[in-house]
């Protein structure tokens, strides 16, 4: 499977073209505007709510460092570790990598990656791959081959590649059946094409001046040679920025009624909105996150990104962990307790003051040991820093009451 390393290479393939449907050539032929076919795939992020959800989403995995753990044991040394945290290959650091599979899985559903393993078993590194060039095949009845469900990659060069579940990360987005994830931008096509054509409408009018339309009043006959220049020259005259709020001339005979449905009459901005913000929910996305702090305090800003973290991102990354550890450990691995974690700790690195009171609870309560904090912060550990610390006034419920039945009976 080294064909795999040469998609990173620096030499060019070239490869036929084949003009599709959705070719811009062919679409500007048929006189039909590119722009306004559709938003699936990465023509989604052309929406600004489907970019703004899809960036929060990927930065906010990509900005997590990725730790090996073994059960009983905390964080160990391993020859994965080096892979997750730092650079899954030679073209690309984690961050990068993990946000790229992160867009994918939310633009089409699913997100791939290709584990390149040598001939000794060691996984030497993991390669994103194009998720419209990958189908899945399911063979119910085990007539082509043992195994149930195979992949299928296609290469620039139109070249495929049978590949088994085990030489793949598979990355789902919402799924139905638990192989294959659904395409989000597919099934939100109309709340997108509606926020975009929202865009689109106010992006002409400002192209126009904000000129309303109208129709022009002529009483006779006209040639359509004739139509055809009038129309130009006042086009020319009254439409575009450059003669906003200028005035416009009609010769003789000819009378303008102007056409106009205002933003407040079509509701505009209240539909925008609520677009705005059901884009936003499908993603899991909160409002304060996209900028819409109308109903925004402190206290609920606060209370919101915690139900983000706890209701989007800890589903996302249990995706993530719960693959990777299965794909990346050999069976050996897996029943000694290996697994990979995320590190959510990272996000409180801009926030220390919650960082310490957390350590301060832990500390007092025996949770953890000072040392062990000071780790948590990467410093070094202190002589006596590796004890449980109590607070001295703690006993166990059964004591209770045992000081005044000691007093009493002194007093006797």
């Amino acid at each position: 499977m080294n064909i795999f390393r040469k998609l990173f290479s620096r030499k060019r393939v070239r490869a036929e073209t084949a003009i599709g449907l959705s070719d811009p050539q062919l679409l500007n032929w048929l006189g039909i505007n590119p722009g306004e076919v559709s938003y699936r795939g990465a023509k989604g992020l052309k929406e600004a709510t489907v970019y703004a959800c899809i960036r929060i989403l990927a930065d906010s995995i990509g900005k997590l460092p990725v730790k090996v753990y073994q059960e009983n044991a905390g964080v160990v040394v391993h020859d994965m570790a080096p892979l997750l945290k730092i650079r899954p290959n030679p073209y690309m650091s984690a961050r990068d990598f993990y946000k790229a599979l992160e867009v994918q899985r939310n633009l089409y559903g699913n997100a791939y990656a290709w584990i390149d393993v040598s001939s000794t078993g060691r996984v030497g590194g993991l390669y994103p791959l194009d998720s419209t060039r990958i189908k899945i095949y399911v063979d119910d009845n085990g007539l082509l081959d043992s195994r149930k469900l195979w992949y299928v990659y296609t290469d620039t060069n139109n070249k495929e590649y049978k590949l088994r579940p085990d030489e793949l990360i598979h990355l789902k987005g919402l799924t139905c059946d638990g192989l294959v994830g659904l395409t989000p931008l597919e099934e939100l096509r109309k709340l997108v094409e509606s926020a975009g054509a929202g865009t689109e409408f106010l992006n002409n009018s400002l192209k126009h001046g904000m000129q309303v339309r109208g129709i022009v009043h002529y009483v006779g006959d006209i040639s359509r040679e004739a139509q055809a220049k009038f129309k130009e020259h006042f086009e020319e005259m009254s439409a575009g920025l450059k003669n906003a709020g200028r005035i416009s001339l009609l010769p003789v005979g000819y009378q303008y009624q102007p056409l106009s449905l205002n933003m407040a009459d079509a509701q505009f901005v209240e539909n925008s909105q609520l677009t705005i913000k059901q884009i936003a929910a499908a993603f899991g996305i909160k409002s304060h996150q996209l900028n819409d702090l109308g109903r925004a305090t402190y206290a609920n800003i606060g209370e919101q990104q915690r139900e983000f973290y706890i209701d989007t991102l800890m589903d996302i990354l249990t995706g993530y962990e719960q693959e990777f550890t299965y794909k990346l450990f050999t069976r050996k691995e897996l029943s000694n307790g290996w697994y990979i974690k995320f590190n959510v700790n990272a996000l409180l690195r801009a926030d220390p003051k919650t960082r310490y009171e957390g350590y301060r609870v832990a500390i007092q309560s025996g949770f953890l040991t000072p040392n062990e904090a000071r780790e948590l912060e990467e410093y070094n550990g202190l002589p006596g820093g590796d004890r449980l610390l109590i607070n001295g006034n703690m006993m166990p419920i059964e004591m209770a009451g045992e000081q005044y039945r000691k007093n009493v009976g002194g007093g006797e």
